[in-house]
């Protein structure tokens, strides 16, 4: 099983192709990344550097003239971070899934990706022990993340062609998020945070609102859907709408109204961690294009069990009509 493991994890099939007359003049890293779109121009760049690409058997330099009629042969090479990681028997349910996605229902207390502090025990290790072919696609497929006490719905590439789809479509902000999260205090019955966020200044953990250049933009909407009362405290139940995905982006936004999650132990309430063991979050939604039959895709993840006893505790009845789409 090992060797088979570590077979698909080192043979690449070179992919070969033969540039025509029109092609002559023109620099070849950018005639092999019109080519090989399913790659980004970084990753060809530093394989052509490495002596990863070759023309008539030759090696490749990066702003090489072509002059037409060469053949270029491309051997593909995994990432050396896509080297490091290793299979391991992670539970984690699964939505949906075909021969381009996987979509899951990420629990609550899993890492999606392995990072200081956390280098097992990941998704993208159940990933590869799930599927070891997996591991011929960057980060296992991984294209966005949830925070770790973060809950709900992830879709994972699995091939490279649909993994860069996906990322693109994550650029262009067409990729519908949602996301139920309970909150301390009354908050307004919708509205639309539009601030960007950056490392905090002084904790290099949080990140925060930053009105500097290393803020990136960041816009959340919000809706009021239910109001309870927790630990003798108001508490709003309300649905965001995501079109950035930044760090901590629901978190720091809701904070920064004054409206902190309940049980987050980073932004919220300190004196009132111990209500909740992680923050009140939970990705309930998630629409995008297929990437292969670029049908429009919707997925849905109800409430984990915590957080509707949560709901209970605080005298909020579930409503189907929760689940409902924001967009339009």
């Amino acid at each position: 099983m090992e060797s088979d493991e570590e077979e698909i994890l080192t043979e690449q099939e070179p992919i070969r192709f033969v540039l025509s007359l029109k092609d002559g003049g023109q620099r070849l890293d950018k005639l092999v990344a019109g080519r090989l779109s399913q790659y980004s121009r970084s990753r060809l760049q530093r394989w052509i550097e490495d002596g990863h690409i070759t023309v008539n058997g030759e090696k490749a330099q990066a702003k090489q003239t072509v002059i037409g009629d060469e053949e270029i042969c491309v051997i593909p090479q995994l990432a050396e971070e896509d080297l490091a990681f290793t299979p391991e028997a992670v539970d984690f349910p699964v939505v949906f899934e075909d021969n381009a996605i996987l979509v899951v229902n990420k629990p609550a207390s899993l890492v999606v990706h392995p990072a200081a502090g956390n280098w097992s025990g990941t998704l993208l290790n159940g990933l590869l022990y799930r599927d070891p072919k997996s591991a011929t696609v960057p980060r296992a497929g991984i294209v966005h993340r949830l925070d770790k006490e973060t809950s709900g719905v992830m879709v994972v590439a699995k091939t490279i062609e649909a993994q860069t789809d996906l990322v693109r479509q994550l650029q262009a902000r067409t990729v519908k998020r949602e996301y139920l999260a309970l909150v301390w205090g009354d908050t307004p019955q919708s509205g639309t945070i539009d601030e960007p966020i950056g490392r905090h200044p002084r904790d290099r953990v949080k990140m925060a609102v930053i009105h500097t250049q290393s803020g990136k933009p960041a816009v959340t909407h919000f809706r009021k859907i239910a109001e309870g009362v927790c630990n003798n405290m108001n508490v709003s139940l309300v649905k965001c709408r995501l079109e950035t995905g930044r760090t901590h982006q629901i978190r720091v936004h809701l904070q920064s109204i004054g409206f902190p999650l309940v049980g987050d132990p980073v932004y919220g309430k300190s004196h009132l961690a111990s209500v909740f063991p992680r923050q009140a979050l939970h990705a309930f939604r998630l629409g995008l294009i297929h990437p292969c039959t670029k049908e429009v895709c919707e997925w849905t993840a109800p409430l984990p069990q915590d957080m509707k006893a949560l709901l209970e505790q605080s005298f909020i009845e579930e409503n189907g009509k929760w689940y409902e789409s924001d967009y339009s």
